[in-house]
């Protein structure tokens, strides 16, 4: 027992002279699934007849983050406020009623996605009625109708930067391009504008080798998720057809510049078994997760898209084109749905691991969605007519920021300010790394090196040791050669992106 302890107490100190600070037990998912707690619940329903959600989205302004739109199987967006407090004693409809903000029929049919733009003043709605509409949210009006598709619009991505700019991905096989700035069409007798689509590409993920079928039927050819990513030129698309996820370019989009699945080495026909339910990118677009219908969900890196996906999770089951999956905002825990009843979170950095489970939902989980501003708070949405809130901040909530996430802090900072900010912090932790084990390492180590080094001299040294114009004011020749200009591009004529890393098909 004495030699344990010994050990213990050198390897602490140890630690303590590598890092400065004393190393605390990371928190895993498996330690703490019972603390996937659960804030409150609400009933999708309308006038007293309940209707199972289809789409769950947090408000992605920063100012009403707390706000939750749902679309439903009836053609209702509902707005519920998160914040409320939801008593343990009140029933589902009692939540719904405190907490809901406003609802509106969006569309006479069923509205299968719904997006936040323009810092949360409108709302997108993608319907079965095969139109799209753009909805004024503080006055509940359509200002506009996006018409084309000749199928069920399944999926929608807004531009990430250019909010008039969307995609959109329906089930007649075809996505398509839409700029709201364009002149409309025509009028509707409701006075709505009718825009129809810059661009669109049928047939995007039907098979070379399909055939027609008897009596004419074709072969699933539906575009279930679509994604307009981070470069702001590139799209990813997939399907039911099969797993496998297409990129294009926007300036020349006859032929997908690069596709990738689960299984490089897979044949076509297996290929074809499993389909992809949802695509998800992280807040930096340097991830992508797709739900397939292998019941796993697979998570790719867009710098290394002919390796297949890099890490994959299992332990959901997904049997319907309903259940989504979503990756979060920082990129280190994936939030999936599952037919199971069950909602579930996975790690990122450890896909071995049991996940974290929720258990009160009585139907198969479908849609579901992290808060881009409050850590930890999920919404999930299921076929038992309910949309319920969780705290997951405590269960998987990791202690080490993601290289995505740190490399967008320090990037949006001006290099004047990034100086300063990096001088301050040098200094304050050296001082504070001294000062931390000083007492403790002095009493094994009585000489003590003192630190000689002035502030002007440490500026000296570390402006020789790092030129910050290269790092935070690269050239646009310089950036073009760097990994990091594909996720903030060189402002050039010609733009770099993701696709360019890969010029051929594959």
């Amino acid at each position: 027992m004495e030699f344990a302890n010994s050990q213990s107490l050198f390897q602490d100190v140890r630690l303590r002279e590598l890092n400065g600070f004393r190393v605390r037990k990371r928190l895993y998912i498996g330690d703490a699934a019972s603390r996937f707690r659960e804030i409150g619940a609400v009933a999708v329903e309308h006038g007293g007849d309940v209707t199972p959600p289809l789409a769950v989205s947090f408000c992605k302004s920063s100012k009403s983050s707390y706000i939750l739109a749902v679309s439903d199987e009836d053609g209702y967006v509902s707005l519920f406020d998160t914040r409320r407090h939801f008593p343990s004693s009140s029933s589902h409809q009692e939540n719904a009623e405190k907490s809901r903000v406003c609802e509106w029929v969006a569309h006479h049919n069923a509205v299968f996605d719904v997006c936040w733009v323009k810092e949360g003043t409108q709302i997108l709605t993608a319907s079965g009625d095969q139109t799209m509409k753009v909805w004024d949210v503080q006055e509940k009006k359509c200002v506009a109708v996006l018409m084309g598709h000749t199928g069920s619009v399944k999926s929608m991505s807004p531009h990430p930067t250019n909010a008039e700019i969307i995609v959109s991905g329906s089930r007649d096989g075809s996505f398509a391009l839409w700029d709201m700035r364009c002149n409309s069409s025509s009028i509707s007798r409701h006075e709505e504008l009718c825009i129809s689509s810059t661009a669109s590409v049928k047939g995007a993920h039907l098979s070379p080798q399909a055939k027609r079928v008897r009596r004419g039927k074709t072969a699933s050819m539906s575009i279930t998720s679509v994604l307009y990513l981070k470069d702001e030129v590139s799209i990813a698309t997939a399907g039911a057809v099969d797993s496998i996820i297409k990129f294009w370019d926007t300036r020349n989009m006859k032929n997908a510049v690069i596709q990738t699945y689960p299984h490089p080495d897979s044949t076509e026909k297996e290929k074809r078994l499993h389909g992809i339910s949802s695509l998800s990118q992280d807040l930096n677009g340097l991830f992508i997760s797709a739900s397939c219908m292998d019941n796993r969900i697979y998570l790719y890196n867009v710098l290394q898209l002919e390796k297949g996906p890099v890490k994959s999770f299992s332990g959901c089951r997904i049997e319907s084109f309903f259940v989504k999956s979503s990756i979060s905002p920082d990129a280190t825990r994936i939030l999936g749905g599952s037919s199971d009843g069950n909602a579930y979170i996975w790690q990122v950095n450890r896909p071995q691991e049991d996940p974290a489970r929720s258990k009160s939902h009585d139907g198969e989980v479908t849609a579901v969605d992290w808060c881009p501003y409050e850590d930890g708070k999920i919404a999930t949405s299921s076929d038992d007519f309910t949309v319920r809130i969780w705290n997951s901040q405590s269960s998987c909530r990791s202690s080490t920021n993601s290289p995505s996430a740190i490399r967008r802090r320090v990037m949006a900072l001006p290099g004047s300010e990034c100086r300063k900010l990096l001088m301050n912090e040098s200094m304050h932790l050296s001082k504070d790394s001294t000062s931390q084990f000083t007492d403790e390492a002095s009493s094994m180590n009585p000489i003590a090196t003192p630190n000689l080094s002035t502030p002007e001299a440490q500026e000296k040294k570390f402006s020789s040791d790092f030129d910050l114009n290269e790092i935070f004011e690269k050239t646009p020749e310089t950036a073009i050669k760097s990994p990091s200009s594909v996720l903030n591009p060189p402002s050039s004529l010609k733009r770099k992106t993701i696709l360019d890393y890969f010029p051929t098909p594959m």
